[in-house]
């Protein structure tokens, strides 16, 4: 079964001016989300600003943003990193402090091969048992993209990954993946604009 299905919003961490975490402000947000009928949360994504974070302000606004929302809707969080054993740490963590799931994006700046990914990515499942979500974001990574093969071969062979957030940009290679995963692979969108053509081809929603 899928983490959500329907739209997951990528929550921004707001800041005060002396560059401290505004849990006030954070708490309003997370209630505005679910009062809008939001499906899921993803917390310390891109938009979350976690790649400026320390690793401390990182697991509080996790476990803080966990805490507000008390299970009513699921809370993903990003606990990737370039360096697999800093993302194991940001995983367990986060599932510590009550995470329903994890998005973990594809190494930056290393430029992984696909056999260097697939070792990534099965090195931080079997330190978790929460489930996973791939982020395939080429534009951000120094241009390293999930291929097809390697993210059916996850799905399949790795039981806590189930699924991809694609912000590839890349329509034809959504069809490629959702015809070689055959149901195996759970897709969201990670492009608002392409939302209801990946909608169309079966998948689960868009982490917006």
């Amino acid at each position: 079964m899928a983490i959500f299905e329907g739209a997951g919003v990528a929550l921004v961490t707001p800041f005060k001016e002396n560059g401290e975490v505004n849990y006030e402000k954070l708490e309003e947000i997370v209630e505005e989300q679910i009062a809008g009928g939001t499906d899921s949360i993803i917390v310390c994504g891109t938009t979350g600003e976690a790649s400026t974070m320390s690793h401390e302000e990182h697991l509080d606004v996790v476990g803080y943003v966990c805490k507000v929302t008390g299970k009513r809707i699921p809370v993903i969080a990003g606990t990737g990193s370039n360096c697999t054993e800093t993302a194991v740490y940001l995983s367990q963590e986060a599932e510590k402090i009550g995470a329903d799931g994890l998005l973990i994006v594809t190494p930056y700046y290393n430029k992984c091969t696909q056999k260097g990914l697939l070792e990534h990515f099965k090195i931080i499942a079997e330190s978790v048992s929460l489930p996973i979500i791939l982020y395939n974001i080429p534009g951000r990574t120094g241009g390293v993209l999930i291929a097809p093969e390697t993210i059916c071969t996850l799905c399949r062979e790795v039981k806590n990954i189930v699924g991809v957030k694609d912000a590839t940009g890349n329509i034809s290679g959504v069809a490629r993946l959702m015809h070689m995963a055959a149901g195996d692979v759970d897709v969201y969108s990670g492009n608002d604009d392409q939302i209801v053509p990946i909608l169309s081809l079966g998948g689960k929603g868009v982490i917006s």
